[in-house]
């Protein structure tokens, strides 16, 4: 009896840390997405010439300085936060959009217009400013910690691409989106969309380089 006990007071002891622990992640959750958006916010209102200072963003989150220290050592790794959450949202964008094609060929034409449109003007505006806070971390949409950005959208394509024959489609996938997204960048500092005739100019390309993958047989022995 003494061991079947012991052995229940064990079991509420760990349903309570548990319970304990899933609230203070959902918690400290909950502050951070407070505090990106907020940086989002700042960052909008400032533009790219002023810089949103801490006391700014942890008066627009709501949050104190501890909350804003416990999850951030500085601003720049907020900003960088920032940026690598605006990577992640654009991924997700682009598969939402890519979910509505069922023919491979228009789901690679679908992932290049998606990624393309953040070129137009009002979400260029916003990347542009983020991107000017993070530049001195060396940070930007290709390289740096927002090398993730790339890599997730190569993950989109690697199903459009096996279904298109292609042996290696993680290794072309990847190729294009540093391509693509090389594209875009240029698009953002220069302040300029893309027309439809360019966009369509790089599915064409996105659509041959997996062609010419889908011919070879794969890596030689």
């Amino acid at each position: 009896m003494k061991k079947n006990a012991i052995l229940a007071e064990s079991e509420l002891v760990g349903r309570i840390a548990r319970k304990a622990v899933a609230e203070r992640e959902a918690e400290y959750a909950g502050e951070i997405r407070r505090l990106l958006d907020a940086a989002l916010d700042e960052v909008r209102r400032c533009g790219a010439d002023a810089r949103p200072r801490v006391a700014d963003i942890v008066a627009a989150a709501g949050l104190s300085n501890d909350a804003f220290y416990r999850h951030f050592r500085s601003k720049d790794a907020l900003m960088a936060a920032v940026l690598a959450d605006g990577a992640e949202r654009l991924a997700h964008y682009v598969a939402h959009r890519m979910s509505k094609e069922e023919e491979p060929r228009a789901s690679v034409r679908c992932w290049v217009a998606a990624i393309l449109a953040q070129a137009e003007p009002a979400l260029a505006a916003d990347t542009r400013a983020v991107l000017c806070h993070t530049g001195g971390l060396g940070v930007d949409l290709v390289t740096g910690q927002a090398g993730s950005a790339p890599r997730r959208l190569a993950e989109l394509l690697h199903a459009p691409f096996a279904e298109l024959g292609v042996a290696e489609p993680e290794f072309v996938a990847g190729l294009v989106a540093y391509a693509t997204v090389g594209r875009l960048s240029e698009y953002l500092w220069s302040d300029t969309e893309p027309t439809p005739a360019e966009i369509a100019r790089l599915g064409d390309f996105c659509l041959a380089a997996a062609t010419a993958a889908a011919e070879r047989p794969g890596p030689p022995p």
